[in-house]
């Protein structure tokens, strides 16, 4: 975490303590912001795996993983098919909204709710959940605004980052069965 804002794990253990759910936004938090296009217009994203790891190893610990996303679908389903992520929102205008209809399936609290972002589109759920985290090159106004600020970039670790601050401050192990995925 970033020491230089104060924004370090151990000023919110309450918080980190009490995340029944994980959300994360998807180009620039699970990729590296890039969008790659093909010479037929094609379009992909990098994942990384070590981001996917953390989301599998959160998920046995019993903490459910949600994307929210205003990028289209296709990566982004596979990508969450592949991890075991059960709750996808993919070209949403409110990601405020798609929250409150994942918390209510869930029968849990908004306080009870992290979520990683990087852009101005986050602010909105930024104000609605419990614990907000900035990547480590999330723009200034998210950094402003977040409880924690990752010392990995986007697509490059983060996610992985804080699953396993959050499996630690709740005291949880990685599955010794986790399943094999790329």
């Amino acid at each position: 975490m970033n020491a230089s804002q104060g924004k370090q794990p151990n000023n919110n253990l309450d918080k980190l303590a009490r995340v029944k759910l994980l959300s994360l936004d998807v180009d620039g938090v699970l990729t590296d912001g890039g969008i790659y296009y093909t010479d037929s217009g094609d379009s992909f994203r990098k994942f990384n795996a070590k981001d996917g790891m953390g989301i599998v190893h959160l998920q046995a610990a019993g903490i459910p993983v949600c994307i929210i996303s205003m990028g289209l679908p296709g990566a982004i389903d596979h990508r969450a098919r592949r991890l075991g992520v059960k709750y996808v929102y993919t070209d949403v205008a409110n990601k405020a909204q798609s929250m409150r209809e994942i918390v209510d399936k869930l029968d849990i609290n908004l306080s009870q709710v992290a979520h990683i972002g990087d852009d101005i589109n986050d602010l909105p759920l930024f104000e609605t959940v419990g614990l907000t985290i900035a990547v480590a090159d999330a723009v200034d106004e998210v950094k402003a605004v977040a409880d924690l600020i990752t010392t990995n970039i986007g697509g490059g670790g983060a996610v992985r980052e804080i699953a396993d601050i959050i499996r630690n401050a709740q005291g949880t192990n990685p599955s010794s069965t986790v399943p094999s995925f790329n």
